[in-house]
């Protein structure tokens, strides 16, 4: 990248790259304390209200004694990767050479694992600061598959859960996602097309298009995450890892007959004469 002992000037490696000059300069700036509690409580309340815009949000922080502007509520959410869900028209168009792929699971009967996958990120706070969790789910059984944490929300991290899940488990017949730059961008999707899996994308702020790893997300978050404050990326990572185990070999879950996600995955014959 920028090499400042390079005889080309900056501003000339800069334009070179395709970047503002200014950005070369920045150095990001730590989230305050204050930020941080408000950011918390907002993802506590996007679970409960996930149709909450800022302004909603605002008026809900203030009724709980905590004054903050809309316009810093969605920067927050903003910088927390969330947004009000529900169904829109899309004014929005993807950015250059990120193809949109439509949603394909609609009345689709699920019938099986590895049918369809699904994958997202989602915030996840820390007693002094924050990263971002992604994982794969397999539809049919809830079973993660894969995960990462990242403290950016760069392609590399989706890309790296991925090409886990690849590896380990084959190939889905449909991979869902939404709309996200992580999921359109060209590395992302490549790797799914060079392996002949079918993209399917949700609609533009639809939670129900993704509703299975959403409501995976509320339960890693009320029975894992809200009851710890993590110190360090290191102790979230492991904290996190031996939650997911337990998520998939022995929590029992009320979709799968009480079953384990590991269970309703591996031990197919019996789940698809049930079916």
């Amino acid at each position: 990248m920028i090499d400042r002992s390079h005889d080309l000037p900056v501003a000339r490696q800069a334009a070179a790259l395709g970047i503002s000059r200014g950005s070369v300069y920045y150095l990001p700036r730590p989230v305050s304390e204050s930020d941080l509690v408000i950011m918390r409580r907002i993802d506590e309340l996007h679970l409960n209200f996930p149709f909450a815009g800022s302004r909603m949000l605002r008026d809900l922080l203030a009724a709980e004694g905590i004054v903050v502007g809309r316009l810093h509520v969605a920067t927050l959410m903003k910088r927390m990767g969330i947004e009000a869900l529900y169904r829109r028209p899309s004014t929005s168009k993807p950015a250059p050479g990120h193809k949109i792929y439509p949603y394909l699971l609609r009345k689709l009967a699920v019938t099986r694992p590895d049918q369809v996958w699904a994958m997202d990120i989602t915030y996840i706070p820390m007693a002094r600061g924050f990263v971002y969790l992604t994982a794969v789910v397999d539809w049919f059984s809830r079973r993660v598959l894969a995960w990462r944490l990242s403290i950016t929300m760069e392609v590399a991290f989706c890309v790296e859960a991925l090409e886990e899940a690849l590896s380990r488990y084959g190939t889905p017949e449909i991979f869902n996602t939404d709309q996200g730059s992580q999921f359109t961008s060209a590395e992302f999707t490549g790797a799914l097309l060079a392996k002949g899996i079918a993209i399917s994308m949700d609609g533009k702020g639809a939670w129900r298009d993704n509703v299975f790893v959403e409501r995976l997300w509320r339960t890693i978050k009320y029975e894992e995450v809200y009851l710890h404050a993590y110190d360090t990326v290191s102790e979230a990572r492991g904290s996190l890892g031996r939650y997911i185990d337990f998520y998939n070999s022995r929590r029992p879950h009320s979709s799968l007959d009480r079953q384990p996600p590991d269970r309703a995955y591996f031990n197919r014959p019996s789940l698809l004469a049930a079916a």
